[in-house]
């Protein structure tokens, strides 16, 4: 530990200067009252171009995405890059969904996607399996924040759970008092570090190692000589279909996921997130650098500690940099993991107690009760997450945030599709829930991986063989169980309409979904003491 005492002052210091502007944050565009979910959880919706870019940035871009699609590259080639397009060509497809989310959310005051189901559909039911989807499919995405901080403990020799146990305490004290405010202020530092070590990364450390060209064929003469365990650097005919299908699949699932809602809920107007859906690409282009820190290395020789190649990245620097620059590059990543893990717990928090509290249990709560149920409940969901790295080895962890992504696509009918037609019926969108649902349990539990000897649900490839296809070629799961979704509520609704089945009251309205700032519909854009809300 005494060899890498600089990097982890340098470290150290810079996690204490973000976590001090957490707390302070509760006092940053303070209203006179904290007590709703409106400003706790929403930042009083009033966010900037400026502040919702690094917000909305810094919750995409995590610490585990800083360290794992390296990580990926280095061990398996061109799969990796699977991160980059789908960063890309979510962008335009939310273009159209997330304005009209956030319109119809500032008329009506919802605060959760599981909110809007309630009042389209006119179901609790199927809003509070929306609300327990993105809880469960958010769980694995926080605990793999950790991941990202683990692997660079590690580096510096930092060891035991202590430590990681500490920084999620103070991340749930000052997410506790500050609530949104916290990650929003937070984000301008990670998103200025990360841009600053990968920028500097991309420029030195192929200058050191001899250039691009070197740098390439030390992945491939890699790759080719274990070909059964990798892609290469171009993909091959087996894998181009998984490859498609998982970064389509991923762009639809991201920001299905609550705490990307969140941070586009929070927003001040349309124009606010017209500008940021035009500007998000920006960090598709850090990405697709970060990635090229797994080529860069295998060109180093550099190798992980025991079997954790999360270790890669922090590993790297350690060895391409002096210590003072390698400490602010480890700062990068463990502040990385802070600013999604906060937006994270406040989203799943804020699902508990609208659409499980509320609904269920206290249906007169008053906004303070919210507010209340709400931080409490976010510390709970830390503890969760903490108790994943505890008690789960980080493979397992992994595999759970595939598992993720096609658990929250089974959201997609009723949040993207309600937002444009009220075609599905209620009972159509549960029963396709249920299919979806199972059919990517059934499929994820029937994928193993021979190299790690792991039987079941060991990644999102499912080989089209198991269909009794001849042929060599995978799939991502969530994209087969999405399709049984939709063909499940189809026939639903159809079947419901045939005879008649009852379907809820839609409480929206067409022009709900086009109201801007100064609307006179959009009551709750004032929320100070007294202000109208209704809700």
């Amino acid at each position: 530990m005494e060899q890498h005492l600089t990097e982890i002052i340098i470290f150290t210091a810079l996690f204490l200067l973000v976590s001090g502007m957490g707390f302070v944050a509760a006092r940053w565009r303070r209203p006179t009252d904290l007590a709703s979910l409106d400003e706790w959880g929403l930042g009083g919706r009033n966010f900037g171009s400026w502040i919702t870019w690094f917000l909305v940035g810094g919750d995409l871009y995590t610490a585990y995405t800083f360290v794992a699609v390296p990580a990926l590259l280095w061990s398996a080639g061109a799969m990796g890059f699977f991160a980059v397009p789908y960063t890309i060509v979510i962008y335009p497809m939310v273009f159209l969904v997330l304005i009209r989310l956030w319109s119809v959310s500032h008329v009506h005051g919802f605060v959760t996607p599981a909110d809007f189901v309630r009042a389209r559909f006119g179901s609790p039911t199927l809003a509070l399996l929306v609300a327990i989807t993105g809880i469960v499919a958010t769980m694995p995405y926080i605990a793999l924040q950790l991941v990202g901080i683990e692997a660079v403990l590690k580096s510096m020799g930092v060891t035991g759970h202590l430590p990681i146990i500490i920084a999620f305490a103070i991340l749930a004290a000052y997410t506790y008092q500050s609530g949104l405010r916290a990650p929003a202020l937070i984000a301008f530092v990670k998103d200025t570090l990360i841009y600053i070590v990968i920028l500097v990364a991309v420029v030195v450390i192929p200058i050191k190692l001899g250039g691009w060209d070197l740098i390439f064929d030390k992945a491939q003469e890699k790759f080719a000589a274990s070909p059964a365990l990798s892609d290469g650097t171009l993909l091959n005919a087996n894998n181009q279909l998984q490859y498609v299908t998982l970064a389509f699949g991923s762009a639809l699932a991201l920001f299905l996921y609550p705490h990307s809602i969140t941070g586009v809920l929070a927003s001040r107007n349309r124009d606010v997130i017209k500008r940021n859906m035009s500007a998000l690409p920006a960090y598709s282009l850090l990405l697709g650098l970060i990635a090229l820190l797994g080529y860069m290395a295998i060109a180093a020789g550099t190798t992980p500690i025991g079997k954790d190649n999360n270790t890669i990245v922090p590993r790297l620097f350690d060895q391409m940099f002096p210590d003072w620059f390698t400490g602010v590059a480890y700062a990068a990543v463990g502040i990385g993991a802070l600013v999604p893990a906060a937006i994270m717990s406040i989203a799943a928090a804020n699902l508990f107690t609208r659409n499980v509290y509320k609904e269920y249990l206290k249906r007169d709560a008053s906004d303070a009760d919210e507010a209340r149920v709400s931080k409490i409940t976010s510390l709970l969901v830390k503890v969760g997450a903490v108790a994943c790295i505890l008690f789960l080895d980080t493979g397992f962890s992994i595999d759970l945030q595939l598992i993720g992504g096609v658990i929250i696509l089974q959201t997609l009918p009723a949040v993207a599709l309600g937002l444009y037609t009220r075609w599905f019926h209620r009972g159509g969108l549960i029963a396709g829930w249920v299919a979806g649902m199972t059919a990517g349990m059934v499929l994820l539990y029937n994928i193993g991986n021979p190299v790690t000897g792991k039987l079941h649900f060991a990644g999102s490839a499912f080989p089209l063989e198991k269909l009794g296809l001849d042929t060599k070629m995978t799939v991502y799961a969530g994209i087969l169980a999405l399709a049984v979704n939709l063909i499940v509520a189809a026939l639903g609704t159809v079947i419901a309409r045939a005879v008649n089945a009852p379907d809820g009251d839609d409480t929206t309205r067409p022009d709900h979904y086009l109201a801007d700032e100064g609307d006179p519909r959009i009551k709750d854009l004032d929320f100070s003491p007294g202000a109208p809300r209704s809700h």
